[in-house]
Parts: C-alpha cells; sequence; structure tokens
C-alpha cells in the first residue's frame, strides 16, 4: 500500500522532466513587464515578468546577462526569449531568461541613454574639465584604424593645412567586442608618453552598432582622465557618440577633427603679414611722436641758452646753501637754549635732597603703620579674652562644678520635666566626674 504515495522530490522530479521536455517550452517568447527587480552581487538577476493578469518568477544567469547593452528596470517593457523549468528546491516553475530587449525602443539606445544620465550625473560632461586645444600643436597623435577611411583624411588634412605638426598614429580596433578596451588603452599609452600636444580619436560613418565603441564607460572614462586634451571625430555630423560629450571637442567628422587640431598656414601667414603692417604703422607712429618730441625740446630755453641756464642754477645753489647754513644755526642755537633750560631745572630740584626727603617720610610712615599694628593687636587681645570669659560662664561644665548635674532617660534623651519619667525608670545621672544610675521610686509633680 505504501507503493502508492510519492515524495515530494520524486512528484517534483517528475513535473520537471515533463516540462524539460515540452519543446513549446524550451523556447518561449515572452512581452511583459519588469518588477521586483534584484541584480545580485554574483551577477545574477532575478525578476518577475508581469502583464494585466499573471505574473511570473524569472531569473537571467550573469553568462548571460553580461551581453546586456542596458540595464533592466523595474516598470520596463522588455521583449524575452528563453525557456521554462522548475526550480526543484522551491518546487515552483520559472523562466530562465537567455535573451532580453526593451519593448519598442533599442536596447543600443536604452543603453545609450542610461550611460548618457549616469556620466552626467557624475560631472564627466561639464565645461570646468574641458581642457583648451593648443592653437599651434607641435605633436598629434590619432587614435584610430590605421586602414580606414579616417585616417587618411586627418593625415591629409593636416599636412595640407599645417606641414610641420607632427603625426603619430596610434592604432586601435574602433568596432568590435574588443575595440572599447583597445581605444582606452591607446588613449593611456599616450598620456604616459607625454609626447603629443593633443589627440584625436574616432572612425568613419556607420550604424550605431558600429559606432558602439565610442558609447563604452570604458572609453568615456579614458577620455575623462587624459590630462592630453582630445578631439572627439565619430561617424558623420549627425553622429552623436558618449565619447563626444566627454571629449574636450567635439568636431563633426574626421576631417573637421583635423582642421579644428591645427591651424592653417595660409592663414597663419595672412594673420603674420597683417600683424607686421599693424607694428610697421605702431612703430613710423611712436617714431613720429619721439621725433616731435625731440624737436621740441630743442627749442627749449635750456639747449637755447645753456650758460645762461647754468649761471642761473649756480645763484640758486648759493641761496639755497645760504639758507641750509642759517637753518642749522638757528636750530643749534635753540638747541643750546633747551640745554641750558633743562640743567638750570635739574639743578633746582635737587634731587639728592629730595631723595634725603623721601627717605625721612617712608621711617615717620613706616613708625606709624608698627604703632597702629601694635594697638590692633593690643585691641583684639582684649577682646579675645572677654570673649572667653563669657564662654566660661556659658560652659556646662563649669555649671556642673557649682553643684548641677544632667539627667539622661534610658534612650540618651535629656530629662527636662517629670513627665518624660515615671516609676521604675532607670535614668542616668551625669556629673562633673562621673555618671549615676538610678531607679526611679516615685515622681513627685510640684
Amino acid at each position: 500500500m505504501n507503493d502508492k504515495y510519492l515524495t515530494v522530490t520524486a512528484l517534483t522530479k517528475y513535473i520537471k522532466r515533463k516540462i524539460d521536455t515540452d519543446p513549446h517550452l524550451s523556447d518561449v517568447w515572452l512581452r511583459g513587464e519588469i518588477s521586483n527587480f534584484k541584480h545580485h552581487s554574483r551577477g545574477h538577476m532575478y525578476l518577475t515578468i508581469k502583464d494585466d493578469q499573471s505574473r511570473i518568477q524569472a531569473v537571467m544567469f550573469a553568462g548571460n546577462n553580461r551581453r546586456l547593452k542596458f540595464t533592466p528596470e523595474n516598470g520596463m517593457n522588455v521583449l524575452i526569449k528563453g525557456e521554462i523549468s522548475v526550480f526543484e528546491a522551491y518546487g515552483q516553475y520559472q523562466l530562465y531568461i537567455q535573451q532580453m530587449e526593451p519593448d519598442g525602443i533599442g536596447a543600443l539606445y536604452v543603453a545609450f541613454e542610461q550611460l548618457k544620465e549616469k556620466l552626467q550625473k557624475q560631472g564627466y560632461f561639464n565645461e570646468h574639465h574641458k581642457k583648451p586645444i593648443p592653437e599651434i600643436p607641435t605633436h598629434i597623435g590619432v587614435i584610430t584604424s590605421p586602414t580606414g577611411a579616417a585616417v587618411r583624411d586627418i593625415i591629409t588634412t593636416i599636412k595640407r593645412r599645417f606641414p610641420i605638426a607632427e603625426v603619430t598614429v596610434l592604432p586601435v580596433l574602433v568596432q568590435g567586442t574588443e575595440s572599447p578596451v583597445s581605444i582606452s588603452q591607446a588613449i593611456e599609452v599616450a598620456n604616459t608618453k607625454s609626447l603629443f600636444d593633443v589627440l584625436i580619436i574616432g572612425r568613419g560613418g556607420g550604424s550605431i552598432e558600429e559606432l558602439w565603441s565610442f558609447n563604452e564607460e570604458i572609453v568615456a572614462k579614458a577620455i575623462f582622465n587624459s590630462t592630453i586634451p582630445i578631439i572627439s571625430a565619430v561617424g558623420h555630423e549627425t553622429d552623436v557618440t558618449i565619447s563626444d560629450f566627454v571629449a574636450d571637442l567635439r568636431a563633426p567628422t574626421p576631417t573637421g577633427a583635423a582642421e579644428l587640431a591645427v591651424p592653417s598656414r595660409q592663414e597663419l601667414k595672412d594673420k603674420v603679414s597683417t600683424l607686421k603692417r599693424m607694428l610697421i604703422k605702431d612703430l613710423n607712429q611712436q617714431l613720429k611722436q619721439h621725433k616731435q618730441h625731440l624737436s621740441r625740446l630743442r627749442q627749449s630755453y635750456a639747449f637755447r641758452y645753456p650758460v645762461q641756464l647754468l649761471k642761473q642754477k649756480e645763484q640758486e645753489l648759493d641761496t639755497r646753501t645760504d639758507q641750509l647754513n642759517k637753518s642749522m644755526t638757528n636750530h643749534l642755537g635753540e638747541g643750546h637754549q633747551n640745554y641750558q633750560h633743562l640743567y638750570i631745572r635739574f639743578i633746582y630740584q635737587q634731587p639728592v635732597k629730595q631723595l634725603e626727603r623721601s627717605k625721612q617720610q617712608l621711617k615717620q610712615l613706616m613708625k606709624q603703620q608698627q604703632n597702629i599694628m601694635q594697638q590692633t593687636i593690643t585691641q583684639k587681645s582684649e577682646r579675645l579674652a572677654n570673649n572667653l570669659d563669657k564662654l566660661s560662664l556659658l560652659n556646662p561644665l563649669e555649671i556642673m562644678k557649682r553643684g548641677f548635674s544632667i539627667s539622661y532617660s534610658e534612650d540618651g534623651t535629656i530629662i527636662k520635666s517629670v513627665s518624660q519619667v515615671k516609676k521604675a525608670d532607670r535614668v542616668t545621672v551625669k556629673m562633673m566626674d562621673g555618671d549615676i544610675t538610678c531607679d526611679v521610686v516615685r515622681v513627685e509633680e510640684e
């Protein structure tokens, strides 16, 4: 009879085997909304897929979710491919997700917007982080594919506009899963070499998938951490990537990046010619002003009559010398008078006699102070003796010497009235020279 009963484990395994062998459940395409999303520390994703009436538990293991171009979020509508199986420990069926993408919008676009929002919050796009592009660079690093049309356009444009600039190509992969690491490593190598004044990174046009390497976070961080200014030139003018936002300057095309990186040789020549004309004009103007100033000096009195001017200045010098001597004589005379006046005051004051008088006054004051202190001590001593006499009169021991005593009850209370004792009570009588213990024989109240 016991063979009729199954264990829970056996039943669960049977149901799991049935579900796993059902071809309709091994390749399920599902549309739904994400809820209860949790990204475990080990990389697995746990979530619930629901619609208006039902829901199903789902899991996407780390091996599958590493290929996602976006981060799933609660409330997001998604398209899912997976299989249904049973989680034996809980005896529940659940969806094991193999592929997932947003419903109604491309996964790459969602990933682009998510990374853009994340980096913007972290300050990667702030203008105060942008480094200025040098006006006249001497060495330019180009990070791109060595075989593409972009590198030829960049080199050709630089050599045409500014042929003295040195160009070094740092070859990288610009497409595929390995390209983000290749681009970021090239940026880091360029910074360690300290050879370049500016870097150009980019590639020619293509689809969003082909340009996706420049939308990866690892590339954005390498651009942000670069100490060398970077010009981003990815795709055509209408193509926008994360690298464009992070870079110090965005060029619409690789050719445009080369034009922004170096000045035009002809424009520099024109500018030099303009500056030369301006410099010659300013020099001629200054020369004209100096000539006019020199002419005015030649026509001045000093140059026309130098002997008369010299004699005039000698007379002025004699006058100033006389004034100086007179001023010094007056000053010395006033000083001598002040000295005589101070000396007379000093003699009149007689400091030796004043010191002697001060000593006499000090002796008198000290003598007066000693007399006052002696009187005070005498008065205080007499007052202390009087107070001691009064205290002796109030001292209970002195009273007891005259034949008085103090009675205490058994609990140590002083007996002040006959009402405090009764017959047969034991009392203690304290005398001057000892104590007497007594029993009360009779109590009589007056």
